[in-house]
């Protein structure tokens, strides 16, 4: 067996094992740790930047969760595939988290983009020797690990803050000056995110306002690509406020709507989403 598929199953067997611990501290079960669903978007926006060219997103989502109101802890999966079948917007990601006392969180995501027009999109390959990537032997991974820390705000405080960074992987390369020029550095930007938010109700539809900004400056005038984020500069890339609510079909079943206006300062943009969960 590939010694990264073992790595998988080791990681995901010691989860349940915790998770069995957990079971037998909390003797009445009051709801499956598993979760499943999805959101159809009119547009896949992260972060103020456009993931999904011009066309709707269908964005499932896997999750096990288990724990108490003190410790829990989440392992899932999240994807978002374009519905117009070009490859913007196609996205495969893996998740860990661990929450404290249901306040602060940190959260450990793999992201990854496959191609399906590619029949092979080496999933398991996770190299980030230099040598043999600028040697052109192997080439670099396209996983992104990012680590993330957030206060989910409280009833009293209903203010949330959230720091990513890139720790690992296909982020940007670091370029430093040498004699007036610009040259790659066999490091990564480790770039940051920093998003601020504010949540209230009103007449019974959930408001929730946010900022979020990059703090990387690449050096466009000399020479350095774009950020990760598509940024020329540092600042606020992703300003704006969402609205959701449940539309009563029937009786027993209410059907969750939302829409958000998101403006990127930075790039100049601006888009409005609608979405319906399932």
């Amino acid at each position: 067996m590939n010694q990264k598929v073992k790595l998988f199953s080791v990681l995901f067997a010691v989860l349940l094992s915790v998770s069995s611990l957990f079971a037998q501290e909390n003797a009445v079960v009051e709801e499956s740790p598993w979760s499943i669903g999805a959101d159809f978007v009119s547009r896949y926006i992260w972060r103020g930047v456009n993931l999904g060219g011009s066309s709707p997103s269908i964005q499932p989502y896997l999750e096990y969760g288990f724990g108490s109101d003190n410790h829990s802890f989440a392992i899932g999966a999240w994807g978002a595939y374009s519905l117009s079948g070009s490859q913007t917007g196609q996205e495969a990601d893996l998740y860990l988290s661990y929450t404290i006392k249901e306040m602060f969180s940190l959260t450990v995501t793999d992201y990854f983009f496959p191609d399906e027009t590619s029949g092979r999109n080496k999933y398991f390959n996770y190299n980030m020797d230099w040598d043999k990537i600028n040697s052109g032997e192997e080439a670099q991974t396209v996983h992104v690990i990012e680590a993330a820390f957030s206060f989910n705000g409280t009833e009293k405080l209903p203010v949330t803050l959230m720091f990513a960074m890139n720790v690992w992987g296909a982020d940007s390369q670091k370029y430093k000056e040498v004699s007036g020029t610009l040259v790659p550095e066999n490091k990564i930007v480790m770039s940051k995110y920093l998003e601020l938010g504010y949540s209230t109700d009103v007449d019974g539809v959930a408001v929730d306002v946010f900022a979020g900004m990059t703090f990387d400056n690449p050096k466009i005038e000399k020479g350095e690509p774009e950020g990760f984020y598509g940024q020329r500069s540092a600042g606020i890339i992703n300003l704006g406020f969402s609205l959701a609510k449940e539309l009563k079909i029937t009786d027993n079943y209410s059907l969750p709507v939302f829409g958000s206006l998101i403006t990127n300062p930075e790039a100049e943009n601006i888009f409005m989403v609608f979405g319906v969960s399932f």
